[in-house]
């Protein structure tokens, strides 16, 4: 069965060579949500230069070869304190930190820093917390995407987790 399963993978890769899988997510020990350490983070600074905090992401992301995680929120959100919640237990932590450069913009109640969103396209959030996945080359990979976390109190760990897999090649 697992010979099966590595000739697919390989007939795939031939086939749609700019085609890759994603990164295998973590098992996070952390079965529910309701299990996170309180209080939960409060994951944006307001008085955060966001432009120079997204551009020295990028930078950085580029030279380690990751991806940016642009996590859009603000910290009245619950759902975005639960992801922040949930991106810091060790386990996760670890893997995020190996995939992603994560760079939080605090957009109020969509009042501030919209401009960022803006810039790749998405010119109304439809809920927070809203992430955009943005390569070395500073191009959108997760186009469409943005706002499946926008529940994120009602889902588990293990799914959120899953859900920032998918873009990791």
């Amino acid at each position: 069965m697992k010979l099966r399963v590595l000739a697919i993978a390989g007939l795939l890769a031939l086939a749609a060579p700019g085609l890759a899988l994603a990164a295998k997510a973590p098992t996070v020990a952390l079965k529910s949500i309701d299990d996170l350490p309180t209080p939960l983070p409060y994951p944006y600074d307001e008085k955060a230069d966001a432009e120079a905090d997204l551009a020295a992401a990028l930078k950085k992301a580029k030279a380690h070869k990751k991806l940016v995680l642009i996590d859009l929120g603000g910290n009245w959100c619950g759902d975005c304190r639960v992801f922040a919640g949930v991106i810091e237990q060790p386990d996760v932590k670890r893997w995020v930190d190996k995939h992603y450069e994560v760079v939080t913009i605090n957009v109020g109640r969509y009042d501030h820093n919209m401009q960022i969103p803006a810039r790749y396209g998405v010119d109304k959030l439809k809920g927070v917390p809203s992430f955009l996945v943005v390569d070395t080359k500073g191009k959108l990979v997760n186009d469409g995407a943005f706002f499946a976390l926008t529940d994120a109190r009602h889902m588990t760990p293990q799914s959120i987790v899953d859900w920032l897999a998918q873009w990791v090649k």
